[in-house]
């Protein structure tokens, strides 16, 4: 990436910053390196001792909220807020918890929403010495990692006529190449690209129809030669031009009848899995003619994975929660392989296992298998939280980085040693 205080690099300068900055095993964004819950760390333990991993430190003034940490280097990034008045970004030390900085984004969004549990909720974006952070109100800027200093700043609700649901504001920020993609929602600038430098705008998308925004994170697609962002907007999977915004296609089904559409799609290649609660899950493939781009439905089933913690494929094969069980897929199919009766639960992927943060508070390692569910480890984080209520669950997604696994849950983050020794 290139540097925001100054002129953009070359190519080849911009990669060797990047080698600097960003090692092969940082998780630096929502759902990691390439936005798909997969971690490229190796030499894991392939199963846990009974109590589990090694609990290297644990933290609990975090504030609350469910932002998963963004990790590079030696610090993590995440949101987090006291009451409602104060929502902020924090930097931690990777080595013991302990805070860096603290820098105040806004008032928390939505604060009326049913049910009510009003928080912080989105995960940083980092690259090279910034990063980039949404506010569950809609506060969205650009901070120096080493201090906290704010560069530039924009509000989705002020500024672009922003339509969050009733929620509030959850994205995760995109960056791609000079442009800062996010999702304001409404019917002038459904979603927006800016300049990741300045925050001006370079392009805004208007869908037609009116769309408010849900609770998921853009992603990158490019098939046919076309390169566009796909989003899950509370109406439905849409494509945007990278280039220009238009306005390309829409899927619908995935996200008929559902109060909250919160799966980040996932794509492999011209095929997008999505999926809401109340709606059910589909895979579509995008069809290219002349610039033109179409979704052709290749199977969609009220019975696969629409939860809450996303999706992961493994393989050729996909494994995310219904509301009542865990469930591994075939992806190219649609097929269900097993479905294991479990809490629900939010899923990444490293080094041939899946790391599990059940919403009950439970973590699992499982044998990403077609055959059956295999467990190789299971435990639950000393002092769990209070929870306002029973309907507040442990929604946080867990993260695997440079050896170590960071579990977060209501004002709490506990960091456990996974390396093989």
């Amino acid at each position: 990436p290139a540097s925001v205080l100054g002129a953009p690099l070359t190519r080849v300068a911009a990669a060797s910053l990047f080698a600097v900055t960003l090692h092969a095993d940082d998780w630096p964004q929502w759902r990691g390196p390439q936005r798909n819950g997969v971690s490229r760390e190796k030499g894991l333990l392939a199963e846990w001792p009974k109590d589990g991993p090694k609990l290297l430190w644990s933290v609990a003034d975090l504030g609350s909220g469910y932002s998963s940490p963004a990790v590079v280097s030696d610090r993590l990034y995440l949101l987090g807020n006291e009451g409602l008045e104060n929502e902020f970004v924090q930097a931690r030390s990777a080595k013991d918890g302990q805070r860096v900085w603290s820098s105040r984004l806004g008032k928390v969004g939505n604060p009326k929403q049913q049910p009510n549990y009003p928080a912080a909720r989105s995960t940083p974006t980092v690259e090279g010495k910034v990063l980039y952070a949404l506010g569950s109100d809609g506060d969205l800027v650009c901070l120096e990692t080493a201090t906290g200093k704010e560069l530039w700043q924009k509000n989705l609700r002020t500024d672009f006529g922003g339509q969050p649901g009733e929620w509030a504001y959850a994205e995760s920020p995109l960056i791609d190449g000079d442009k800062l993609i996010c999702t304001p929602g409404g019917t002038n600038a459904t979603l927006v690209a800016l300049n990741k430098k300045t925050g001006a705008v370079i392009w805004k998308c208007a869908v037609p129809d009116g769309n408010a925004a849900a609770y998921a994170s853009a992603i990158i697609v490019e098939t046919g030669g076309v390169k566009q962002y796909v989003q899950f907007l509370a109406k439905g999977l849409v494509g945007v031009d990278a280039k220009t915004g238009k306005f390309l296609w829409r899927y619908a089904k995935t996200a008929v009848g559902s109060p909250a559409v919160i799966l980040t799609p996932l794509a492999e290649k011209d095929q997008i899995y999505s999926g809401a609660y109340r709606a059910g899950g589909g895979l579509v493939k995008l069809k290219v003619n002349n610039g033109a781009v179409e979704p052709e439905q290749v199977y969609f089933s009220p019975k696969l994975p629409i939860g809450i913690g996303g999706v992961v494929k493994a393989g050729e094969f996909l494994f995310g929660s219904t509301g009542q069980a865990y469930l591994c897929v075939e992806f190219a199919s649609g097929t269900v392989k097993w479905e294991e009766r479990t809490a629900p639960a939010a899923s990444c992927y490293a080094d041939g296992r899946l790391y599990l943060h059940a919403e009950n508070g439970d973590v699992a390692l499982v044998e990403p298998t077609s055959e059956a569910y295999r467990e190789k480890g299971r435990f639950t984080p000393p002092e769990q939280p209070k929870r306002a209520s029973q309907m507040e669950k442990a929604w946080a997604y867990p993260v695997v980085a440079n050896g170590r696994l960071y579990i977060r849950d209501i004002g709490k983050l506990w960091c456990y040693d996974i390396k093989k020794k």
